[in-house]
């Protein structure tokens, strides 16, 4: 097995929010999502990096994309805001699969539907263009916002993987894994489509 085409840079736009491959250029409006509500801070247990640290973020992300390790996205809404960031990493041609993740939204976007069109966007590319068979998602255990979004897009929990890394404050981290394989994906699809329709 293999991938259809090897995963690279390209735009995804929906009704809500464009994908599009990450940017230097997007610095100035990534700064100003890590700012807002002081995101950065409160939400210290995720990959969301602090003010100084966005050029490295962005550096690394590129980096990765070069040597083909990472597809890095910005989301961007409708008025032309730079919201946050995505990516598929984990790139492995023998299943094939992939996993979405390293994801992370200004406050005000939370709960606008933004983020459930982004992920439809990036599975659907995924299993219909890159003929992907597992897309996976790993988030922390005490991040129970992202295990709450997780599984709202239907993605089935795998396990819980412990003491995987640490935090920023040098305390083990505990991760969870979820997945969504190709033969759930039409349910997954049909259920994202129902819950973005209620909002166009």
């Amino acid at each position: 097995m293999a991938f259809r085409v090897w995963p690279s840079p390209v735009t995804l736009i929906g009704d809500l929010v464009e994908l599009r491959p990450l940017a230097r250029s997007h610095l100035d409006g990534l700064m100003d999502a890590v700012r807002e509500d002081d995101l950065w801070e409160k939400a210290w247990y995720t990959s969301v990096p602090a003010p100084d640290g966005v050029v490295a973020e962005i550096e690394r992300r590129l980096v990765l994309s070069e040597k083909g390790e990472m597809v890095p996205f910005t989301a961007i809404d409708t008025a032309g805001r730079v919201l946050g960031m995505t990516t598929f990493y984990d790139l492995d041609e023998s299943a094939p699969r992939l996993h979405i993740g390293y994801t992370w939204n200004r406050p005000s976007a939370h709960g606008t539907g933004t983020n459930a069109e982004s992920k439809l966007l990036l599975m659907r590319h995924a299993f219909e263009d890159l003929g992907v068979f597992r897309v996976g998602f790993t988030t922390q255990w005490v991040n129970f916002q992202s295990r709450t979004a997780i599984e709202r897009l239907g993605a089935k929990q795998d396990g819980v993987m412990r003491a995987m890394s640490r935090y920023r404050n040098g305390a083990l981290r505990d991760s969870v894994e979820y997945s969504v394989i190709e033969p759930e994906w039409p349910a997954v699809e049909a259920n994202l489509e129902a819950r973005l329709a209620k909002r166009r």
